[in-house]
């Protein structure tokens, strides 16, 4: 049985309290919160650090059994001081996330030893708080592939640092599972999964599908027996955010249907995907 974490944008607006209650009434035993605001629409409109609401945050992890996984999203841009950071390292900490999402979305081709500055740097400030910073490469970011990414990492080489893999992205860069066979196992703490469909897609596609139309998984075309062979134990992140879904059935019924699909794929069984296909009654 894996550990199943309910993410932020699988859910986006709500409070953390309430992606508590919304991944407990689902069946996650975790919920992975975003502690970084990024400023876009639809946010919630408080600071998530705040320690009314972590006392919150903990008090609903404390009545309903939920853990906490990782923390999302501290962004390598010119315009943002990783020093800012360090509430939201604090605050995670103190729910229990050992993870950070970190990704890179600077403007210039040629800035690798910047990045790889900041990120050394986004490590050292979370290292005292016991927190591993994952680089994640969306595909319409600065890094973009998985190549991409591991150079970064090959070369700040922090002793806290690790890789999140998206299945989204690795499906829009045509780049196979397999691929991770070669990445050092010790790098990939937890793994992002939802499904889509096989296209060839633009940038602008690619922006919307990840933001609001990403798919169950066995809906779409990844193939994710990789993931059972390569990483059994690991963590999943469902970061799945879908508007249309989320808008019709409710949060937390579309909470509960990424988990049932998850499960189907993950530890065997295709009900759930035929009932959504309409093959099975």
């Amino acid at each position: 049985m894996r550990d199943y974490s309910l993410a932020y944008l699988t859910v986006p607006g709500v409070t953390p309290p309430e992606q508590v209650e919304i991944a407990a009434k689902a069946g996650f035993s975790h919920a992975s919160f975003r502690l970084i605001h990024l400023g876009v629409a639809g946010e919630p409109d408080i600071n998530p650090t705040d320690p009314a609401i972590i006392r919150a945050t903990k008090k609903a992890m404390q009545e309903t059994g939920i853990r906490c996984i990782d923390v999302e999203l501290a962004k390598i841009h010119r315009d943002i001081d990783p020093d800012s950071f360090l509430p939201a390292f604090e605050a995670g900490a103190e729910l229990g996330a050992t993870q950070v999402i970190c990704s890179a979305w600077t403007d210039v081709r040629n800035d690798r030893g910047y990045i790889v500055e900041q990120f050394s740097r986004i490590c050292s400030l979370a290292e005292p708080f016991g927190l591993t910073i994952n680089l994640e490469f969306p595909a319409f970011s600065r890094l973009a592939t998985l190549d991409e990414c591991v150079e970064i990492l090959e070369l700040a080489g922090c002793p806290n640092q690790g890789l999140l893999v998206d299945t989204l992205y690795m499906h829009f860069n045509k780049c196979p599972l397999f691929a991770l066979e070669r990445v050092p196992s010790e790098w990939i703490n937890f793994l992002h999964v939802c499904d889509a469909d096989d296209v060839a897609y633009t940038k602008d596609e690619m922006i919307r599908i990840a933001r609001d139309a990403r798919l169950y998984p066995g809906e779409g075309a990844i193939d994710f027996s990789v993931i059972n062979y390569l990483f059994p134990d690991l963590p999943l992140s469902i970061e799945l955010p879908n508007a249309e879904r989320s808008a019709s059935l409710g949060h937390e019924q579309h909470a509960r249907n990424c988990l049932e699909a998850a499960k189907a794929v993950f530890e065997g069984g295709s009900q759930f995907v035929d009932q959504q296909n309409g093959l099975a009654g």
